[in-house]
């Protein structure tokens, strides 16, 4: 098949495609969740009208009708349990957890059963289910809509976690994730459902554990997570002016996670600084801190910078929400710090 690498589309139009083809694909594959086309009980003439909180589903309930595209009343426990149930009868389902702030509605679900399976049946049941949810801060939507909370799913043995940043990684990523054979918790960024990148076209899977190198650099790395992705790089730049390359790697996978890939960055750079939107006790980029901290401190030239959301709930001021999130500022002022301590060591 020919691909044209230089076809430019949306983060959420990469994602419908991959949800596109991997139903056409195989059979198995179906979609689950609240308004994913139309809403449960709508008039047939009405259907498609949402798909999806985000128009992510749009468009699929006519190639592949209600029995593959299904609407479901408003109970995460209930279609998140239907999915799970169905992934270990041999389906792959993908469940639409609008927004990852509803995880303690249907955290048993998750947790004791699609997580737990293959282990305490000792191998003998899979749990093929990809539950699609969003993240992140920045639409004044308040603090039950706006975590970015991951860490969680990250934290819980037998789920893997993916967190894309780009559309072209996002189609692939999301590809990967439904062949998988073990439940994946695949998080988009609501504010990258309108940014443009080059995607190829046809079926293609980006492997789940493999992280991206955005941009290399030989005096420090910025290691970055979905949104983060964007101001990490726009650090970079602004770094370069000052006479400073940095590297900027993305993760895409939470768990597993390249270990080796930013090892390697660091024996390289010596500086660290993380970049991350999740809260920060317990988070990934204390985890990342820690990893690089214990296996490559004899390369660190400086003490290694977590920037992050502060532990507090997304508040609803739009103004605060913007004090709330990390900025490209905050990455600069860091990294200068690292040159400079760097530079006296």
């Amino acid at each position: 098949m020919m691909v044209n690498e230089e076809r430019i589309i949306t983060y959420r139009e990469a994602i419908n495609e991959g949800l596109r083809l991997a139903m056409r694909e195989d059979e198995r594959v179906f979609l689950i969740g609240e308004d994913q086309a139309g809403g449960a009980g709508c008039d047939a003439s009405l259907r498609d009208a949402w798909g999806g909180p985000f128009g992510v589903t749009k468009g699929l309930i006519q190639e592949f009708g209600p029995e593959r595209v299904i609407d479901t009343p408003i109970s995460e426990m209930a279609f998140v349990g239907a999915a799970v149930g169905a992934a270990m009868t041999g389906l792959r389902p993908v469940a639409d957890l609008m927004y990852i702030s509803f995880l303690g509605a249907c955290l048993d679900q998750i947790l004791n059963q699609a997580a737990r399976a293959r282990y305490m049946s000792g191998g003998r049941v899979s749990v093929p289910v990809t539950i699609r949810t969003t993240i992140g801060a920045g639409m004044a939507v308040a603090a039950q809509h706006s975590d970015s909370i991951y860490s969680f799913f990250a934290h819980i043995p037998g789920l893997k976690l993916v967190i894309p940043s780009t559309p072209a990684d996002a189609k692939g990523l999301l590809m990967a994730a439904i062949r998988d054979d073990d439940p994946v918790v695949f998080v988009e960024h609501k504010m990258l459902y309108n940014t443009k990148g080059h995607v190829p076209e046809g079926s293609y899977t980006v492997p789940l554990g493999k992280a991206a190198l955005q941009r290399q650099g030989t005096d420090l790395t910025i290691v970055a997570l979905s949104r983060m992705v964007q101001i990490a790089l726009e650090a970079a730049s602004l770094l370069e002016k000052k006479g400073w390359s940095a590297e900027v790697i993305d993760p895409r996978s939470i768990s597993p996670l390249d270990t080796s890939a930013l090892l390697q960055s660091i024996k390289k750079t010596g500086r660290l600084i993380i970049v991350d939107e999740d809260n920060p006790c317990c988070g990934i980029a204390s985890e990342i801190a820690a990893v690089v901290s214990t296996e490559a401190f004899s390369s660190l030239k400086a003490p290694v910078q977590r920037i992050t959301a502060p532990h507090a709930h997304v508040p609803f001021s739009p103004i605060l929400e913007e004090r709330y999130l990390p900025d490209t500022q905050r990455v600069v002022d860091a990294a200068v710090q690292l040159m400079r301590l760097g530079a006296r060591s």
